[in-house]
């Protein structure tokens, strides 16, 4: 008479030495969950069922981690545990037996294989890094670099409408200069319709003006005064009679 346990057992393999597809030599530690469904095959059909379970993982493990390099066996637990558990779930079928479950516990390559990993990662730690931070540097200056076109632009803007303000301002100064000379001309020039020529009284006082400069300086010790001169005086007649008319009004 022998007693059968029908509930889920789980099997904890001793460590495995399995070569890689690129000949790195790993550690791989398994872990098996089963049940025996069929008591009279788990009986009759194989002799020591344990046994016979654990070398059919082992041969198993060994054919699909022998197919991968190292990299794939590391990143791919979930891919691995799945392949195995197929195939000894149909492999100890006919042992009566169904596998639930299949779990790696640790991957363990060499030591060696272990610092070179350590190392790639952090440099691919420090390069990711500097590629950070030359990507900060690289959005500063951009930011900068707008920024300053920016308050290029600005001032630009602000020195155009700046001139064509001083011009329009400086414009209007002189039209309304050019309005009042107008308006003066005018004025004089009906004053002087009933009086005489309003030219004579335009050139006398340019001559007054011309000599009002000649005379301003400190070291103005003789004074000549061309023959032209007496048109001027002929001119000042004018803008007597012009005050006499003026005198009159």
């Amino acid at each position: 008479m022998y007693r059968i346990d029908l509930r889920e057992t789980v099997y904890d393999f001793p460590k495995q030495n399995v070569i890689t597809k690129d000949n790195v030599m790993i550690e791989i530690d398994a872990l098996i969950y089963f049940q025996i469904i069929d008591p009279r095959a788990a009986m009759y059909e194989f002799d020591d069922l344990p046994s016979g379970i654990e070398k059919l993982t082992q041969t198993t493990l060994r054919n699909i981690v022998g197919s991968m390099d190292l990299d794939a066996t590391l990143v791919s637990r979930d891919s691995v545990n799945q392949k195995l558990r197929i195939i000894l779930d149909e492999a100890s079928h006919k042992w009566g037996v169904k596998v639930n479950r299949v779990e790696l516990q640790e991957v363990n390559p060499p030591a060696d294989i272990r610092v070179a990993m350590e190392k790639q990662m952090r440099a691919e730690r420090d390069r990711r890094a500097i590629i950070l931070e030359a990507e900060g540097l690289k959005q500063s200056a951009i930011l900068t670099s707008e920024g300053e076109r920016e308050s290029l632009v600005l001032r630009a803007k602000g020195a155009a409408e700046s001139r064509v303000i001083n011009a329009t301002a400086e414009a209007e100064a002189r039209l309304r200069v050019a309005t009042a000379e107008a308006e003066s001309l005018e004025r004089v020039a009906k004053a002087l319709t009933t009086t005489g020529d309003p030219a004579q009284y335009m050139i006398a006082m340019a001559y007054i003006k011309t000599f009002s400069e000649m005379v301003s300086g400190k070291d103005n010790k003789m004074v000549v005064v061309p023959y032209e001169a007496s048109s001027m005086m002929g001119s000042l007649g004018g803008i007597k009679q012009l005050f006499k008319y003026v005198d009159q009004k």
